[in-house]
């Protein structure tokens, strides 16, 4: 894992700017530095030795030198592509996984993102066509930016490595403040900085000739099967899963695992045996999971490292989060994240996690409205839709929220997994009434999925919306700030092949949620961690809020000249005293306007 930057400039290369850029985000990188200037291009990498400790640092270049790379992540089947490459002629001079890119795109030109397995975000340069080709894994686990100015193409790893750049010009992206208080992070593809663009998962970039284009090489497609044989899907899932976490092992160093109460990571953990786990909670025992993963650590006997968060560390270290996010990241479990990455890369450079199960197995317990609120949609649409339209005129009251969303196709509201703010509300606490609104971002999404099931099309705007946007973001960042690497074994080829023609009753039912993957994992799972009901890294911040400091904390923000530039003051200060009360639950809604001013005012 590492950091990449560059910038293609006719005005000439610069070594002191490159290496500028590569020193914003050298916490990706802290075991090496490598460069490469020619006329039009320049490349920097910043190495953190996971595989080839002594011969596989960056750039990397074909034999004549013609081809030059830098990647940041893994190719898990670099071993085979090497034979295959080697089998058609091609010389390599490393160990590395790195390596095969440059002979691959030798091979199969812009055909070579489709025999890839792995995590990876990579640049490479063809200076006989002086074109640069830019790739992000189809999971999105790895995250790649661009910025186009009329002089110069910047790209990096993080958008911080673009500040220093004189062709940069760093303004706010004024129009999606509005959307990120729906979803509580940045749902479109142009990010908060204007001009700043991420590469979307599954996506590759072409730059040549002062041009830019972008392609799709992948995109989740998922297809119900209509028949369901409990024992057959969790053995397919078993096996899938196993395979997985063989190829995610690989590495010249140790690799740990996170571990928390739930399914997922305990699942891994039981897979791959790793021989250090590590775990965070709380004081509160309801936010509490150490107990659950000191079990099954000790039933596996493996060890379990374990720290409880404070209150005062927590809100101490949120600032700095929120500059290593790049972009404003409201989910309070990024917080705790960074706590258990700071605690593990004490002692691993590398550590499995848990991302993807939900998506692609059905874990998220909103999905049980499939089932459990089947009964309210036999009555006609029509009756539905007009109780919508009249609840949606009032203010929260018990059941609103169930009798309006019901009474709207998912196209119409659904964002994914936990919507904050309506598009109405988030439209009246900010100043600048210019924003996209939320259904404009989902629609190419939803598109192409008009006669499936309502639960895909949940999984679909869940993985991009929240998977992709939300939590691997807040895990690439938290680790990457460590030096740290992750590894998430449920976004595999093999894996998905399996996941994404279950059927629903393998992913929902009455008792439970994803009861194929839980049938699979008590297979291996020592303890009743396979059982557990989802607790998603909880965070005691809705009672934090009704006590002075952190009260005081957010009011004094609520009252500064940033909340007066952006936000309906007297709005959004009765959220907060609302909150303070304890007349109404709106603890996200404060941290996500919070989590915005706090962000802005550490880079504007």
């Amino acid at each position: 894992m590492c950091g990449i930057a560059g910038y293609i400039s006719d005005q000439g290369i610069s070594q002191e700017v490159l290496k500028t850029m590569a020193e914003r985000i050298a916490h990706r990188g802290p075991d090496g530095e490598g460069y490469y200037v020619s006329d039009l291009c320049g490349l920097a990498h910043r190495r953190l030795a996971i595989i080839d400790l002594n011969t596989g640092d960056q750039p990397i270049y074909n034999e004549d030198k013609t081809v030059v790379v830098v990647l940041n992540g893994e190719i898990y089947n670099f071993k085979e592509l090497r034979s295959e490459l080697e089998a058609l002629g091609h010389t390599f001079v490393t160990k590395s996984d790195t390596e095969v890119l440059v002979h691959g795109y030798e091979e199969y030109g812009l055909s070579l993102t489709g025999k890839l397995r792995g995590m990876y975000a990579f640049a490479i340069w063809d200076e006989r066509l002086k074109r640069l080709y830019l790739a992000r894994d189809k999971w999105g686990i790895k995250p790649l930016y661009y910025y186009h100015s009329e002089t110069a193409f910047l790209f990096a790893s993080e958008i911080k490595a673009f500040l220093d750049h004189p062709e940069f010009k760093k303004e706010l992206n004024e129009e999606i403040i509005s959307a990120y208080l729906c979803f509580n992070s940045t749902p479109t593809e142009e990010t908060f900085f204007k001009g700043v663009y991420r590469v979307e998962p599954g996506h590759q970039l072409i730059f040549q000739d002062g041009k830019c284009s972008v392609e799709e090489f992948f995109t989740l497609d998922l297809k119900e099967d209509d028949t369901y044989r409990e024992e057959e899907c969790a053995e397919a899932i078993g096996e899938a899963l196993a395979d997985s976490v063989r190829y995610h092992g690989f590495a010249d160093v140790e690799i740990g695992g996170f571990l928390s109460s739930g399914i997922d990571s305990s699942y891994l953990v039981s897979l791959a045996r790793p021989q250090k786990t590590f775990t965070v909670g709380y004081s509160d025992p309801r936010y509490d999971e150490i107990s659950y993963a000191r079990d099954l650590a000790e039933k596996l006997g493996i060890e379990n490292y374990s720290r409880e968060i404070t209150k005062e560390e927590y809100l101490n270290a949120f600032p700095d989060i929120q500059y290593y996010m790049d972009e404003p990241l409201a989910d309070p479990s990024a917080i705790a994240l960074y706590f258990v990455a700071e605690t593990a890369s004490e002692y691993v450079k590398v550590v499995t996690s848990g991302e993807g199960a939900d998506e692609l197995f059905g874990g998220y317990l909103s999905y049980r409205e499939e089932i459990d609120q089947s009964w309210y949609m036999k009555i006609p649409y029509v009756l539905r839709r007009a109780a919508s339209s009249i609840a949606g005129l009032f203010p929260e009251f018990p059941g609103r929220n169930f009798i309006y969303r019901r009474g709207r196709k998912l196209e119409d509201d659904y964002i994914g997994l936990g919507r904050v703010f309506s598009d109405k509300e988030a439209l009246s606490l900010v100043n600048n009434k210019n924003q996209i609104h939320t259904k404009e971002i989902t629609a190419p999404f939803f598109a192409g999925h008009e006669k499936d099931s309502g639960m895909v099309k949940r999984q679909i705007i869940d993985y991009y919306f929240w998977l992709v946007r939300d939590f691997l973001h807040a895990v690439d960042r938290n680790t990457m700030m460590f030096g740290l690497e992750a590894r998430t074994p449920f976004l595999d080829d093999k894996v998905y092949e399996v996941a994404r023609t279950l059927p629903k009753a393998a992913k929902i039912n009455a008792e439970t949620t994803k009861p194929a993957l839980r049938l699979a994992a008590s297979k291996v799972i020592p303890n009743e961690a396979y059982k557990k009901k989802k607790l998603g890294f909880p965070v005691p911040l809705r009672e934090w809020m009704k006590e002075d400091d952190l009260y005081g904390k957010i009011r004094e923000k609520f009252n500064g000249p940033s909340a007066k530039k952006f936000f309906d003051i007297p709005k959004i200060n009765k959220l907060l005293a609302l909150q303070k009360s304890g007349k109404q639950d709106c603890y996200k809604k404060v941290w996500t306007i919070y989590t915005f001013l706090v962000w802005y005012d550490r880079f504007f």
